[in-house]
This record gives structure tokens, C-alpha cells and sequence, in this order.
């Protein structure tokens, strides 16, 4: 399964995927700096799962939401906002406009083991 992660911190993305292979589940990862880098990678590689921060450059993540849920193609693809945004608001704004969940920073495994087995294509990969 391949996770796309956008975020516009190199740091966070090596510990996202840091946080995933302490997980021991076998993903293949592709990262994008910003939403717009993140469209295009959608169109280069089969995505299983995108992990999508709110705030970056050229196009935010919600932006980058709205637009993919905007696609017929991209309606089902699993989307869970991992960002610093905690305000109730934003966690509101996200689920409107599609996002699968949202994670708040700072991540832990323990939190991606429950919400990303949450989503059924997943939920064998996370069993105890």
C-alpha cells in the first residue's frame, strides 16, 4: 500500500513515516512539500491513503481537500488531516469537506494504530 504524505516540514514527514515503520506494516511512501506537489504525486502513483497537513504553501491542505474531493475518481480515497490545527472549528471544516479523520500534532503510534485501522481497507493491517 502506498500513503502519500503532504506536509510542508521534511522533519514531520520522516517522522510520520518513522512512526509508521515502528508500526511494522509494510507501506511504500511518497511525500509532497506542498498541496500542489501532492495533486500531481495523486496522478504519478496509485495512492492507498493521503496524510495531509493544514497549512503549506501554494495550496493548503484544505484547499488540497476541497479539490480532491472534488473529483469523482479521488471520492473514496481515504484523507486524514495530521496537522496543529486543534481548534474545534478546523477539526469541523475538515470532516465537511471529506477528510476520513484528523490527527492532531504531535502524532504518536498509538494514535495512527486507531484511526488509520479505523478505515476498513486498513483494519486487518493494525489487528492487535
Amino acid at each position: 500500500m502506498t500513503i502519500l504524505i503532504v506536509d510542508d516540514s521534511r522533519i514531520m514527514r520522516n517522522t510520520v513515516k518513522g512512526v509508521f515503520t515502528g508500526l511494522g506494516v509494510p507501506f511504500t511512501f511518497v511525500e509532497a512539500g506542498n498541496g500542489e506537489e501532492a495533486l500531481a504525486l495523486l496522478d504519478a502513483f496509485s495512492v492507498d491513503l493521503v496524510l495531509l497537513d493544514w497549512n503549506m504553501p501554494k495550496l493548503s491542505g484544505i484547499d488540497f481537500l476541497k479539490t480532491v474531493r472534488g473529483m469523482d475518481k479521488y471520492k473514496s480515497l481515504p484523507i486524514v488531516m495530521v496537522t496543529s490545527e486543534s481548534a474545534k472549528f478546523n477539526v469541523i471544516e475538515a470532516l465537511k469537506n471529506g477528510a476520513t479523520d484528523y490527527i492532531t500534532k504531535p502524532i504518536n503510534a498509538d494514535t495512527f494504530r486507531e484511526k488509520i485501522g479505523k478505515i476498513p481497507q486498513f483494519s486487518d493491517l493494525f489487528r492487535g
